[in-house]
């Protein structure tokens, strides 16, 4: 049943960037968002030398990748925490440095396909959104805490929502009757307070969900952490592949890795001095998309961008 519910995205692909720095001896590989082990699998069967750090804050994703993994004994250790916990996790594990790392960012199969745990517009249940259900911040807390313009600001920067004034106001006139406990109620109000002509336009939820589960796990902020420290995790020839299913994700990941990748030295100056040059180099030009056969295949690879470098020099 779990790999029927998960198809990696761009898996050849992936294994095919990250295999000049995964095939050889003591090779350690990160998989950042673990989720239900898809990617990790194939690449330790594909690389029997290989080892696994596998991190993933969704419980139940880490209870499945578990159960798939336990094949592979103790080539795989499986984390519960954050990717932005990686220099803490790797410290832990005692790993100075690491060989490859993948994130496949934003909602998982699991908890898209899970009615209950409250991502999805189109199923009614308790509005959750939570990747990490230890974690204490839910979708119906944002909804009853935060004011009016906190909403409206969400609702623009996260989802990009034009009607977001319109949205924000109605959840504050209808808590002020009751909570917002469901996503049925949450959809219904938002149906309600779009304008017909707006309707035609998609699903009126969706990008109100979209700026829900962002602000309630935090994403872009731990994306913004998460790149960096990654980099700094690599080894030299180490490399990293990001796969990133919103623009909001993608112009993060794009802006860190250009900037490891471009040189430093200051205009003018007649020779580049070595803590000048890249400490990065791209492996794809711009982002790649998923190919029209993947698409068909696996509909979740529709809007996915992949990006791809490796460390070419340590840090200064």
């Amino acid at each position: 049943m779990n790999d029927q519910i998960h198809i990696p995205v761009m898996l050849e692909r992936c294994i095919e960037l990250l295999a000049p720095a995964l095939d050889r001896d003591g090779a350690v590989f990160v998989d950042g968002t673990l989720g239900m082990g898809g990617h990790s699998a194939a690449l330790l069967e594909r690389f029997p030398r290989l080892r696994l750090v596998g991190i993933d804050r969704d419980t139940d994703a880490l209870a499945i990748a578990g159960e798939r993994l336990a094949r592979f004994g103790d080539r795989a250790v499986l984390v519960h925490g954050v990717s932005d916990e990686l220099p803490e996790i790797l410290a832990g594990l005692g790993i100075a440095e690491v060989d490859g790392i993948l994130y496949d960012l934003g909602v998982s199969s699991l908890q898209l396909d899970r009615a209950e745990r409250g991502f999805s517009y189109s199923q009614d249940a308790p509005l959750d959104m939570r990747m990490d259900a230890t974690s204490d911040r839910t979708a119906a807390a944002v909804l009853a805490t935060y004011s009016e313009g906190e909403l409206r600001r969400i609702f623009y920067e996260y989802g990009d929502e034009k009607l977001a004034p319109r949205y924000a106001s109605r959840i504050v006139q209808r808590r002020d009757e009751r909570p917002l406990t469901t996503s049925s109620e949450l959809v219904e109000l938002i149906i309600a307070a779009t304008p017909a002509a707006a309707q035609r336009a998609g699903h009126p939820a969706k990008r109100v969900f979209q700026a829900l589960r962002i602000e309630v796990n935090q994403e872009l902020a731990v994306l913004e952490r998460t790149i960096p420290a990654a980099i700094d995790a690599l080894a030299v020839g180490g490399r990293i592949v990001v796969l990133a299913y919103q623009s909001l994700e993608d112009r993060i990941v794009k802006r860190v890795l250009q900037a490891r990748s471009t040189s430093t030295a200051p205009a003018g100056l007649p020779v580049e001095l070595p803590e000048h040059r890249p400490e990065l180099k791209l492996l794809v030009r711009g982002a790649e998309l998923a190919s029209d056969e993947e698409k068909a295949r696996n509909p979740r690879s529709a809007p996915v961008r992949l990006r791809a470098a490796e460390r070419v020099r340590s840090a200064a």
